[in-house]
């Protein structure tokens, strides 16, 4: 785990906002989304043994800093995932030449089963089932479309963005019977996924960032993580980098399929075989059993050393 030491006098709330929110078009489509400015500052990841709904794996408590970024308004759309699979279509075989020949070449998914949609919705719905070597070349090749550095968030991001400076179960308070204001979760959805952008945000503009899609996070799952962390001086941008193993690996803020609980700021889950048990074998690109699963991407105002230009490691099916 990548870990730096804040001294103590350099422990705050919120730092003062340097970076403006823009959108980004990506060249050449009409794929558009939003990134929000997000302020660095110091929290404590995790949540007290006392939280309603609390799992193991969600302690203990650490102070953490994280620098200023970007994040996306919302999870990354089927629309936008679709420029990334045009042009010739892959194999695992032909993706694996194409890296020998070139380490920073884009790779594309393989195709997908009948409709990797699962018949959800496709416009303006968030992509789903892609795993997490997928969002991660996605990642890579929107950063070589765009020329600036995109990636997944660091599983301390996420949750320092989900819960905007408050310190309660959800970030709207410790009852989840506001839940349905802002998230898509078991009890309302329908059980499928529902368009991005029609929930309320959380206090800095983010939507949907509980429930609808899970969403994949830089990390390696561990559950012990946070014990890792120092007990008092803030640790910096913490990341549990992501090695050649396809599992497990982090996502975070529940789903249309989850209860409130699974939906709760600090919760975690770490992915596992299962969630591909249709297709153990076949493509890295997938994750069949998980139509759960999204992702949105973020951008580092200034990037940490061990996550710049960082990529995903998975060669094959089999690691």
């Amino acid at each position: 785990m990548s870990v730096l030491l804040a001294s103590p006098s350099g422990s705050i709330a919120q730092q003062p906002m340097t970076h403006a929110s823009y959108t980004e078009t990506v060249p050449g489509s009409s794929a558009r989304f939003e990134m929000l400015a997000i302020p660095g500052g110091t929290f404590t990841m995790g949540s007290p043994p006392s939280e309603k709904g609390r799992g193991g794996d969600e302690g203990p408590g650490r102070p953490v800093t994280i620098r200023p970024f970007w994040m996306a308004r919302t999870e990354v759309t089927w629309d936008e995932y679709a420029e990334f699979r045009r042009g010739k279509v892959p194999n695992n075989a032909s993706n694996a030449r194409a890296l020998e020949k070139d380490a920073d070449a884009v790779t594309r998914p393989t195709p997908p089963y009948p409709d990797e949609t699962r018949g959800y919705g496709r416009e303006g719905f968030p992509a789903i089932g892609v795993s997490h070597h997928a969002a991660m070349e996605y990642c890579h090749w929107l950063s070589k479309q765009t020329g600036k550095l995109y990636r997944l968030p660091t599983e301390a991001e996420w949750e320092y963005a989900c819960r905007a400076g408050t310190t309660s179960a959800y970030f709207f308070g410790d009852d989840p019977k506001d839940l349905g204001r802002f998230a898509w979760f078991a009890e309302n959805s329908g059980e499928k996924t529902q368009p991005v952008g029609l929930k309320a945000a959380n206090p800095w503009g983010l939507v949907d960032i509980l429930g609808n899609a899970s969403e994949w996070c830089v990390d390696r799952y561990a559950p012990d993580a946070y014990s890792r962390f120092p007990l008092r001086n803030p640790c910096i941008g913490p990341v549990l980098l992501p090695g050649a193993e396809l599992y497990p690996h982090v996502a975070r803020g529940g789903s249309w399929i989850d209860p409130a609980a699974s939906c709760r700021s600090a919760a975690r889950r770490g992915s596992e075989p299962k969630w591909n048990e249709m297709d153990p074998h076949g493509s890295i690109w997938w994750v069949w059993d998980a139509d759960f699963v999204g992702f949105r991407v973020v951008r580092a105002v200034d990037e940490q050393d061990d996550l710049r230009g960082l990529r995903s490691q998975v060669r094959k099916p089999s690691n």
